[in-house]
């Protein structure tokens, strides 16, 4: 039994001198405290090779500026007391210790070598942090412990995402068979900047196999990107028309069902962003453990608050005016000026910021170059939803029913006891409350104005009448292919070209097809 025993102890030994070899010394914390930059890293370097809790305790306070230098010793500072990071024993700290100087380059190589140091983390999600700190890491001084990591990782993704951090490591090794090697495997990468890196070495590569194999792998690299790119640029189309939608809807409903052309419809969607505002700033005063869910309650209020504003609207003015489309015009005009300058007058004329509760921070990251911020995937979703309510609204509910036959036909619709006046104003108010929900959804994606309601007035009308004038079909698609088309020619040609453009082409559209993309079947459509 004793013989059995005595090799265990020699292992135990032997690891304990190991271990006892590679652990913080007062020379190596001096060293890594003090000094040249250049050496300090080196020095930081070495520590990290075995690292053990000492070190990197150590190594946390530095980068926290808790590191005084007293004479050939580092002291860590930590609750106003002196901590040896050897032992740490508590220590005097004498009158003339001086602060560490940590210049910018210093502070970029204690969080890489911290991220570094979290790849061995039992914790995957820490794992993950480490290997997307390291995402574009290129120092060869990092490969021991990036190829340590990549022995004893388990996740297939992110062993995968270790392989490309090791590759770009080993682009610029001196040995060719090695950067053909990295150069393989990034050819398999959607990340920017593998292209930068590529694109270095190809530069300065003089082995013609590798510069061969380098340019393959820089081709499909930006092949990748360019998906990447459009796929982005489509979502960013559908996201903008998913908001156009919004808009648009109440807008079909006033202009597409009752003919009524109100330019007040910004102002509306204004109301329904401020009321969002207000809403955020009531959770924020009395119930602030319920933040995160002040935009459920934003929605029925900014809904509420455009239809109320729409209904004495409707019922004050635009009452008196059917039948005369540019004397309603020229009152809801002015009726607009009249909604900013209240507005300006009770909230101010700076925009106000509207928070996103956080659950709808951060995105899906589809791929290296292409993420799906949550905010516009909710606002997406929501469009969606609000535009399924009013299908099922107008399509299967009295209320709609009414609002088809007042439509359609208005002395019939009264004859069979419809009371069209208040069809009138519940049609108009609808309209006017979808206008607000779009305001709720626009809080979120940018800051809330006097002015916000005038950058969508526009667009929403080109929506409609593209669309088909009382169709709601028509003003999807129009909505989400303005948004698409607008979002791709401002890659070729920038923003306010693409709006010129886009203008173009809706002007050569209404002028082959009045009518839209879907005419109005009927004898309403003569």
């Amino acid at each position: 039994m004793l013989s059995s025993l005595i090799p265990r102890l020699f292992a135990c030994l032997l690891l304990c001198a190991a271990a006892q070899a590679h652990a913080l010394t007062a020379e190596s914390a001096r060293a890594m405290a003090a000094g040249d930059t250049d050496e300090r890293i080196a020095a930081l370097q070495a520590a990290i090779a075995t690292p053990d809790e000492a070190t990197i305790a150590f190594i946390r306070a530095m980068g926290d500026d808790a590191v005084k230098i007293a004479g050939d010793k580092a002291i860590v500072i930590k609750d106003d007391k002196g901590i040896d990071p050897v032992t740490g024993a508590e220590v005097p700290v004498p009158d003339d210790a001086e602060d560490i100087v940590n210049n910018n380059r210093m502070r970029g190589e204690f969080d890489t070598t911290l991220a570094s140091l979290q790849l061995m983390s039992a914790d995957i999600a820490q794992r993950r942090k480490a290997v997307d700190a390291l995402r574009e890491e290129t120092d060869e001084a990092r490969l021991p412990l990036i190829e340590k990591a990549l022995a004893a990782e388990q996740d297939a993704g992110l062993k995968v995402r270790l392989e490309g951090i090791r590759a770009r490591i080993l682009i610029s090794s001196s040995d060719a068979a090695k950067r053909l090697e990295a150069t393989q495997l990034l050819a398999a990468s959607a990340n920017p900047a593998t292209r930068t890196v590529l694109l270095e070495q190809l530069r300065s590569e003089e082995d013609p196999k590798v510069k061969a194999a380098l340019q393959t792998a820089l081709k499909a690299v930006e092949e990748r990107l360019q998906w990447g790119d459009r796929l982005a640029a489509m979502f960013s189309g559908i996201s903008l028309g998913s908001i156009l939608l919004l808009v648009a809807l109440g807008l079909a409903i006033t202009y597409g069902l009752m003919g009524v052309i109100n330019m007040a419809h910004g102002e509306l969607m204004m109301i329904g962003a401020y009321a969002t505002y207000v809403m955020q700033g009531v959770f924020q005063r009395y119930f602030p453990g319920a933040f995160d869910w002040y935009l459920v309650a934003a929605v029925p209020a900014a809904f509420l608050a455009s239809a109320l504003m729409g209904a004495v609207l409707e019922r004050g003015v635009i009452r008196f005016l059917y039948g005369r489309p540019l004397e309603t015009l020229l009152a809801t005009w002015g009726i607009s000026l009249m909604l900013q300058q209240l507005v300006r007058s009770v909230f101010g004329a700076q925009n106000v910021g509207v928070e996103n509760p956080s659950w709808m921070s951060g995105g899906v990251q589809l791929m290296e170059n292409l993420q799906l911020p949550w905010n516009r995937v909710i606002i997406v979703a929501f469009a969606l939803a609000v535009l399924g309510g009013v299908a099922f609204l107008i399509s299967r509910t009295r209320l709609g029913l009414f609002v088809r036959g007042v439509t359609q036909n208005r002395p019939i619709a009264s004859c069979m006891g419809v009371n069209t006046a208040r069809v009138d104003t519940y049609a108009f108010a609808l309209g006017s409350g979808i206008a607000g929900l779009a305001g709720c959804a626009l809080s979120q994606v940018g800051n809330v104005g006097p002015d916000l309601g005038q950058g969508y007035i526009v667009d929403s009308f080109m929506v409609v009448v593209l669309g088909g004038v009382g169709q709601l079909a028509g003003t999807v698609y129009a909505a989400l292919g303005l948004g698409v088309l607008n979002k791709f020619l401002e890659g070729w040609t920038g923003a306010v070209l693409a709006k010129i453009a886009v203008l173009v082409l809706i002007i050569i559209f209404i002028q082959k097809r009045p009518q839209g993309i879907f005419a109005v079947k009927g004898r309403t459509a003569d």
